[in-house]
């Protein structure tokens, strides 16, 4: 197959930014639930503070 028959098949990647972080959102949101329930909300509080100075760091670099 010559290459430009190849070019002309090659499309753009599709967007998937939004559904990644709906996803990302329900799956913070049942892992958050599970904490809660197992240790209570301080727990949930102390994750969400770690899971931010994880962001946080890797901002930076």
């Amino acid at each position: 197959m010559s290459d430009r028959r190849l070019l002309n098949r090659v499309t753009r990647a599709p967007n998937y930014t939004g559904p990644t972080l709906v996803m990302g959102f329900f799956n913070l949101l049942w892992i958050f639930g599970v904490i809660w329930s197992l240790f209570g909300f301080p727990a949930v509080m102390a994750a969400g503070w770690l899971i931010n100075l994880g962001i946080d760091r890797l901002r930076r670099d």
